[in-house]
């Protein structure tokens, strides 16, 4: 998405967990279990269950967060270690061709003083997304454009070098440890420039520093749009592959167009079989797979939109006319929790949400924030929990994915044999129900409700925690032993977290 200093951000409401109750049986290791309380019978072999899926980043090296000038280090370092900051080109410089004078920007900001050095001392690791801005899809006349980098192919390489040797990990101050060439050019720039100008920033940072990692533009496999290019552009040219380490994907779960509704901004929840969501980045790592093999996959924009209603009655023009709809704040922190999960279980090495904060607008990416006033949604705690309980783990296996009913992932501990006092042993389990609403259907929504039981679990839980939605002590969960390795819970649209310290 396009983004600045003045964008604003949303909330809305709060849902209750109102549902029918019924009784489903895991399975994991071993045969299924009896349900002790009636309801479904026993379950054998389960669809999408007990699947192993590799080796997985930490949580803690997965987790990362969108940011700005106006981002908060203290704040935002509760809830993850990776920031990704937009830095448009123009404010290094106040036209292409002009000398650097980093770390001062042209309106005497200093990016060490001002930004990257407080996210740096307060742990963050920085990837500086390099924006062409007002270089570059900022003039909507491609002529233009064309003119405007006549004769600055050099300046481009030079640029690039001078950032990464200023900024880049092998560097004195060693800032950040990867650049993006350029947020959302998609169709709208023109396609040999881009060319030009990907070749030279690349070839600049590549000599600036050799270890940064080199990201593209935001791009997606099959054709190109406004704000995505299509990988097979030029991203599986022999002279293009060597530039870049990272294949940068954006997804948002926003519905598509229908015969009755031009409103493409609305949104579901994530595991929507009807959405791209989860799609598009299947696609992209596909076409990874085929075209250029051993290159990451990021994940650098997705998110939910929850403002208040006061907010919303203050919407304005197609957000009134077409009736946006963002989520609740409960909704807003359920379905950001579930997508990193999602994501985790895909071969993505990292994933960044958007957004840290909001003003609480009633607008599309208006009201993305983990605050509101820099004031924590619930969003913000459940999301705190998530990395605070899952930062030394990896996904283990998948131990129950059945679409519509219950999903169970397994989380081991980081188990380095090398390292003194990890303990691979260290199981937890994730489990919600994969439902929701769609935002613009949520007024009534009862969200859905099951008792389940769970076998094969690798240790005696020590604690069942409920999401967090404020401050303090995250809800304990009820649950029963049943039988041998086995509970009985009730699982919502709310992930709990199964905590079993040693294997049995």
């Amino acid at each position: 998405m396009i983004y600045g200093t003045g964008m604003r951000f949303i909330l809305l409401c709060i849902v209750f967990l109102v549902a029918t109750t019924f009784q489903y049986c895991e399975s994991a290791q071993g045969p299924a279990i009896g349900n002790p309380a009636g309801g479904e019978g026993p379950a054998g072999e389960e669809p999408g269950g007990n699947k192993p899926v590799g080796n997985k980043p930490l949580f803690k090296d997965f987790m990362g967060i969108n940011g700005h000038f106006t981002f908060k280090p203290e704040l935002y370092r509760q809830v993850c270690r990776l920031v990704r900051n937009y830095h448009n080109i123009e404010w290094d410089v106040n036209k292409v061709g002009d000398s650097t004078t980093l770390p001062e920007t042209v309106n005497h900001i200093n990016w060490k003083r001002d930004v990257y050095g407080p996210w740096k001392q307060n742990g963050f690791e920085t990837d500086i997304c390099l924006q062409f801005g007002s270089f570059g899809t900022g003039i909507p006349n491609l002529s233009d454009l064309c003119s405007l980098w006549k004769g600055k192919e050099q300046w481009a390489y030079d640029y690039g070098k001078r950032v990464a040797t200023y900024f880049g990990p092998s560097g004195a101050e060693k800032l950040a440890t990867s650049f993006e060439i350029d947020n959302e050019p998609g169709g709208r720039f023109d396609p040999v420039l881009h060319r030009i100008l990907f070749k030279q920033m690349t070839g600049g940072i590549r000599a600036g520093d050799p270890k940064a990692l080199i990201l593209t533009p935001y791009v997606k496999a099959g054709e190109s749009d406004d704000w995505a290019q299509g990988l097979s552009t030029i991203y599986a040219d022999k002279d293009i592959l060597p530039l870049y380490d990272v294949i940068n994907i954006h997804t948002y779960a926003t519905l598509p167009k229908s015969s009755t509704s031009e409103n493409y901004w609305n949104r579901s929840y994530p595991e929507d079989p009807s959405l791209d969501y989860l799609k598009v980045v299947d696609q992209a790592i596909a076409w990874r797979n085929q075209y250029a093999s051993g290159k990451k996959v990021w994940l650098t924009e997705f998110g939910y939109d929850a403002c208040t209603p006061a907010a919303m009655e203050h919407r304005q023009g197609w957000m009134l006319k077409l009736n946006w709809q963002g989520a609740t704040d409960l909704q807003q922190a359920q379905y950001l929790v579930r997508s990193f999960l999602a994501f985790a279980a895909k071969d993505v090495d990292r994933a960044y949400l958007y957004y840290y904060n909001d003003n609480d607008e009633a607008s599309f990416h208006g009201a993305s924030g983990l605050t509101r006033n820099f004031q924590p949604k619930m969003s913000f705690w459940a999301v705190k929990q998530l990395y605070a309980t899952l930062g030394n783990y990896r996904l283990h296996r998948i131990v129950k994915n059945d679409a519509g009913k219950l999903f169970v992932y397994e989380f081991e501990h980081e188990g380095d044999k090398n390292k003194q006092g990890a303990d691979s042993s260290k199981k937890i389990w994730v489990a919600w129900s994969p439902t929701g609403a769609k935002t613009q259907e949520k007024e009534g929504y009862q969200p859905r409700e099951a008792k389940v039981t769970l076998i094969g679990l690798p240790g005696k839980p020590t604690h069942v925690t409920g999401m967090a939605t404020t401050d303090g002590q995250a809800p304990e969960q009820k649950w029963e032993q049943a039988g041998n390795a086995a509970i009985t819970l009730t699982i919502g649209e709310s992930p709990v977290y199964i905590v079993m310290d040693k294997t049995k």
